[in-house]
């Protein structure tokens, strides 16, 4: 069953998600969710778009799924784009009965600019400055216990250090027009305070969820290493093990090698071990 447009809250015409459950019957405590973020350089991008078409084939394994769709660079700089995500997932936990999904067993999955949202979920817990408790269901909590990221972004000062390590895609993401600095407004090195902010790194705790990072080796927009340094820096902080690190050699930035039936095998096993 689809509930198409659900708003979760009421300031910006992207505070809509798309809810699927799956046909089978709940478990006691209802379906596991899976909270997907689409990807797009934060400034482009839909709930809607064939992103979805991996974390869809988790419905089959009884996952509910919501699809959140979140303010765009355009539209408003960072921290909108993490307030706008843990809101729709305390609006999903107001409604847990309600769509009989269970509240204790989220997880955040994302690609590429969704990606580094999920991983700001998973590391950002407590935050105030990256949560928003004016856009509704303040009581609620935004955590997750898993998070799933497709070559998300970590450092922006090091995209282009990497990229030159790699020699892989264009070192430009210093330029006023990159991507990342759209997002926080300003050319990434003149705002080092708001580069730190929306790190995930920089928000690392001991009691962080469970992490399964996947990357192209040959990733030509967000080099590897991002993954290779935030399982690192989930392990020194969190302890051995709690991130699973898959380089995918030779895979670029998304694509077949991702969406393959061997590689969601993977990411179904990460899944249900942690969520159940």
């Amino acid at each position: 069953m689809n509930h198409l447009d659900l708003r979760y809250a009421d300031t910006s015409p992207r505070h809509v998600l798309d809810l699927y459950l799956p046909d089978t019957s709940p478990p006691p405590g209802g379906h596991p969710l899976i909270v997907h973020i689409h990807g797009g350089a934060w400034r482009v991008g839909d709930k809607r778009d064939r992103q979805l078409h991996a974390p869809q084939q988790m419905l089959a394994q009884g996952y509910a799924l919501a699809a959140v769709n979140y303010r765009l660079s355009g539209e408003a700089q960072f921290p909108a784009q993490i307030h706008d995500v843990k809101a729709a997932i305390r609006w999903l936990r107001g409604h847990a009965a309600e769509y009989r999904i269970d509240p204790q067993r989220v997880a955040a999955w994302g690609g590429s600019a969704g990606g580094h949202l999920a991983s700001l979920v998973g590391t950002s817990v407590g935050v105030a400055e990256l949560d928003d408790l004016t856009l509704g269901h303040p009581h609620e909590r935004s955590d997750v216990q898993a998070v799933v990221s497709w070559f998300g972004p970590t450092d922006f000062l090091k995209m282009d250090v990497y990229l030159r390590q790699t020699g892989c895609g264009t070192p430009d993401h210093g330029a006023s027009d990159s991507p990342e600095s759209q997002l926080l407004g300003a050319p990434i090195a003149e705002v080092p305070d708001a580069v730190r902010r929306a790190n995930p790194e920089s928000w690392l705790r001991p009691d962080c969820p469970p992490f399964l990072l996947q990357h192209g080796t040959r990733d030509h927009l967000v080099p590897y290493q991002h993954s290779v340094r935030l399982a690192d820096r989930i392990d020194e902080v969190a302890g051995a093990g709690r991130a699973r690190l898959t380089l995918l050699e030779g895979a670029r930035h998304g694509g077949a090698a991702f969406e393959s039936a061997e590689n969601l095998v993977i990411v179904a096993g990460f899944l249900r071990e942690h969520l159940g």
